[in-house]
C-alpha cells in the first residue's frame, strides 16, 4: 500500500493548477496538523510501502509545523522501512538549514516545482522563484545530502518557444538531479488558464506538443536519463517506486482534505480480483476537514465501489504510459494491429507499448482502447 498525505497551503495559487489548495488565511495550521495525524492514526490498517507528501507546497511549513507532522507519523510507522519518502518544494521556500530539517525527519527524496528556467514562462505560470533561485535550491538540497532531487518541468505553456523549452532542458541536466518529469501542460476545469482557453486567448496545439515532447525525450536520454513512463526521466536507481505503485495498480490511502484512496486492488488484474474495491474522497475543504476528524475521526465524502471493467480501463491508461506496456490479456487485440503498423506501438514481451512515436499520443490511444 501506498500512503498519500495532501498538504493544501500555498502562498500564491498558480493559474494552471487543478488541485485543491488554498492560502493559509485563517486557518490554524497546527490544528491541520493534529487532524491529519488523528486520520492516520485511524485509517492506517497497515503501514505502508512508501509516503508521499503533495500539495498545495508541502515545504512552505514552519520548521516546528514540520517537526511536528513527520514525527507524529513517525510513531505510527517506521520510517526505515519505506521504500520512499518523498515532500514536494518550492524552491522559494526553503533554505539550508530547512533542507537540512526534512532529511533529518527522514525526507528521503524532494520533487522540486521549477517548471521552467525562463523567466516569461515563470511569470505565466504564477511562480514566484527566479531562475537563478530555482538552480539554487536543487544545490542547496544537494549540500543537505538528500538522496535523491526531482525537478518538475512543464512544455506546451503558453509562450514557450521551442528554444525557451531546449534551454530550460539543458539547465536542468547541467545541474544533474537525479529525476527530472517533464509534463504537457493540460488545461484543467477550474483553473485560469482553462477559463483562458475557452475564451481564445490561449491555444491547444497537438504539433507543438509532440515536437516539444520528443526534444525533451532526445536530449534526457542522451544525458543519461531513462525514460520509463511519458513524463518522467530518471537516473538509473532514482525512478520512483511510489508513482510506479501507481502506474501499477497498488492500492493508497490517501489523508488530507481532497485526498483520494483505492484500496481492496492490491495490484491484481480485476479480472482476477475476488473482492470489492472501493475508492473513496475526502471532503475538499479544509475547514470542514478539521470538524470532521474531530466529530466523526475521518473525512470521507465519497465512496465508490470500483467494477472490473472500470478498473481494467484505468489500468490501461496507467500502464500504456510506462515502459513495460499493458498486458495483452487487457486488450482487446482486434484494435493492435492498426497501431502497431503505423509504428506508434510495438509488441514487448507480451505485452502491448508505445514507441517512441506513438508516447505523445498516449491519452488519444489510451481513449481508442477504452
Amino acid at each position: 500500500m501506498l500512503g498519500y498525505l495532501h498538504i493544501p497551503f500555498c502562498h500564491r495559487i498558480c493559474p494552471y493548477c487543478s488541485f485543491y489548495k488554498h492560502t493559509p488565511g485563517g486557518t490554524p495550521i497546527g490544528a491541520f496538523i493534529d487532524s491529519l495525524l488523528t486520520e492516520a492514526r485511524n485509517r492506517l490498517a497497515e503501514s505502508p510501502r512508501s509516503l508521499y507528501f503533495g500539495g498545495g507546497t508541502p515545504s512552505m511549513l514552519s520548521p516546528a509545523h514540520l517537526r511536528k507532522m513527520l514525527e507524529g507519523l513517525a510513531r505510527l510507522i517506521d520510517f526505515e522501512t519505506l521504500d520512499d519518502v518523498t515532500l514536494e518544494a518550492n524552491p522559494a521556500t526553503f533554505d539550508l538549514a530547512k533542507a537540512t530539517l526534512f532529511r533529518e525527519l527522514g525526507i528521503q527524496r524532494v520533487s522540486l516545482g521549477i517548471q521552467s528556467f525562463t523567466p516569461h514562462v515563470l511569470a505565466t505560470l504564477g511562480r514566484e522563484h527566479s531562475p537563478a533561485e530555482a538552480a539554487e535550491s536543487v544545490r542547496t538540497l544537494r549540500a543537505a545530502d538528500m538522496p535523491s532531487v526531482n525537478i518538475d518541468l512543464m512544455f506546451s505553456i503558453p509562450g514557450l518557444s521551442l528554444d525557451d523549452w531546449r534551454h530550460t532542458l539543458e539547465t536542468a541536466i547541467a545541474l544533474e538531479p537525479d529525476h527530472i518529469s517533464a509534463y504537457n501542460l493540460t488545461y484543467e476545469e477550474d483553473t485560469a488558464f482553462f477559463d483562458s482557453l475557452k475564451r481564445g486567448d490561449l491555444d491547444a496545439d497537438e504539433d507543438r506538443d509532440a515536437e516539444q515532447f520528443l526534444l525533451a525525450d532526445e536530449l534526457l536520454t542522451a544525458a543519461g536519463y531513462e525514460h520509463y513512463e511519458t513524463s518522467n526521466y530518471a537516473r538509473p536507481g532514482h525512478r520512483s517506486t511510489h508513482n510506479r505503485g501507481y502506474w501499477k495498480g497498488e492500492d493508497y490511502l490517501g489523508l488530507g482534505p481532497s485526498a483520494v484512496s483505492t484500496l481492496g486492488n492490491e495490484g491484481l488484474q480485476p479480472a482476477s480480483s475476488p473482492h470489492s474495491v472501493v475508492r473513496t474522497t475526502n471532503v475538499a475543504d479544509t475547514d470542514r476537514y478539521i470538524r470532521m476528524i474531530d466529530q466523526v475521526g475521518h473525512a470521507i465524502v465519497e465512496t465508490e465501489e470500483l467494477t472490473p471493467e472500470q478498473l481494467r480501463l484505468e489500468r490501461i491508461a496507467l500502464l500504456l504510459r510506462t515502459e513495460e506496456g499493458v498486458p495483452l490479456d487487457l486488450l482487446n487485440k482486434a484494435d493492435l494491429p492498426r497501431l502497431i503498423d503505423s509504428g506508434l506501438a510495438e509488441i514487448r514481451q507480451d505485452r502491448f507499448a508505445l514507441t517512441r512515436q506513438g508516447a505523445p499520443l498516449v491519452d488519444p490511444i489510451a481513449a481508442e482502447l477504452a
